[in-house]
């Protein structure tokens, strides 16, 4: 029989003080199609909302620009007054001008306008973890890093995270305020920002994963596919628990608008996936 990987931390740790259950949840999908306009069943968008919280979930990710506001407002509908230890996570500098569309805009002036608007919105004081949502190519790093700190140091927000980022622009933030978190697109076939998890993974910060499975690499899908039968899971639960398995930071926030996606995507953290099986998966590029 195969020897089981050491079994992975549960929680990890964000800033030295959010402690989160390692298996959270995004909250996109939540809103209309495109990400744009209200959910077409609201209840079960509440339901959903709800349900996380009762399932374990105590790390929400969010932004302004899902909806927009419609997440964050549902959010607070759903959940406000917080439960003691829930942290959401929220995210600035993306414009929205209609459905699937995502203009960049980290300038100082936009980022205080939906900063506060989401404070508003989920009717909070502090913001727990705040995330650059894109380094904007049109406004100087050090402009929006600059905002960014004055927002902390003036108590709006706790924490601060990046999305989307190279290393070296990791550091650059590094030298304005402390970068707890970083979120990038990330998967078993998509391993582009592998150097960027191995600095994380370095520094202590989360690394988030956002399109767990990328889907189109036939390697991949026959590979999970095949794990998926052995383990009597789904080819997305097999996923999630590598990404578990694959580094101690990593905090995984798959979305959905379905209480019974939901469901099946938190049995995630029954599987164990053997040394064997792991190393099946790590092969794939």
């Amino acid at each position: 029989m195969a020897a089981t990987t050491a079994t992975y931390p549960a929680t990890f740790t964000i800033g030295g003080d959010l402690t989160v259950n390692r298996l959270g949840y995004g909250a996109m999908r939540i809103t209309g199609e495109g990400i744009w306009g209200p959910p077409q069943d609201h209840a079960e968008s509440i339901r959903v909302l709800k349900r996380a919280v009762e399932l374990g979930v105590n790390f929400i990710d969010t932004a302004d620009s899902y909806g927009p506001n419609v997440s964050e407002e549902l959010i607070a509908e759903a959940l406000h007054p917080y439960k003691q230890g829930l942290v959401i996570a929220t995210k600035g500098g993306l414009l929205r001008t209609g459905p699937n569309q995502w203009p960049v805009d980290a300038s100082p002036k936009h980022l205080e306008e939906v900063l506060h608007g989401s404070l508003k919105r989920l009717k909070v004081e502090q913001i727990d973890l705040y995330q650059l949502h894109r380094i904007d190519p049109n406004v100087p790093m050090e402009d929006t890093f600059k905002f960014l700190q004055k927002a902390q140091q003036d108590g709006f927000i706790k924490h601060i995270g990046l999305s989307e980022v190279e290393v070296d622009q990791i550091k650059k933030a590094q030298e304005f305020f402390e970068v707890v978190s970083v979120q990038n697109m990330y998967s078993v076939d998509n391993r582009k920002w592998e150097s960027v998890l191995d600095y994380t993974r370095e520094q202590n910060m989360a690394f988030i994963p956002w399109y767990p499975l990328s889907g189109g690499n036939k390697e991949a899908l026959a590979a999970l596919d095949s794990l998926a039968k052995k383990h009597g899971a789904t080819q997305q639960q097999i996923a999630l628990s590598w990404l578990l398995h694959h580094s101690p930071n990593i905090l995984l926030i798959p979305g959905t608008s379905k209480v019974k996606h939901l469901e099946e995507n938190m049995k995630t953290a029954d599987i164990q996936l053997s040394a064997d099986d792991m190393a099946t998966l790590d092969k794939i590029k």
